[in-house]
């Protein structure tokens, strides 16, 4: 889908409230077409972005997964690794 929107769950530490609502902003700005609403659609386009931050929330404080939680050093070292790959380009 959108590849700014990152995996959220299984991290230590787990997801910021400030990540769970970029992940939102990101979401809504992919569904709506829009990086930023005109005001006419500004209310219903930051309603949007809570109403997921919410469910979002909601959704990560319930998953349970037997897996160890992932380290967002080393998640990132890999991203970095791959991408480096992708263009190649010095990791």
């Amino acid at each position: 889908m959108c590849r700014n929107i990152r995996q959220l769950h299984n991290f230590d530490p787990p997801a910021t409230s400030d990540e769970v609502r970029a992940a939102a902003l990101q979401y809504v700005r992919k569904v709506s077409g829009a990086t930023k609403p005109s005001q006419a659609n500004q209310e219903a386009f930051d309603e949007a972005v809570e109403a997921i931050a919410h469910a979002t929330q909601h959704l990560l404080e319930h998953l349970t997964t037997s897996a160890p939680p992932k380290d967002r050093e080393v998640e990132r070292e890999k991203a970095r690794a791959r991408n480096a790959v992708r263009f190649g380009t010095p990791a």
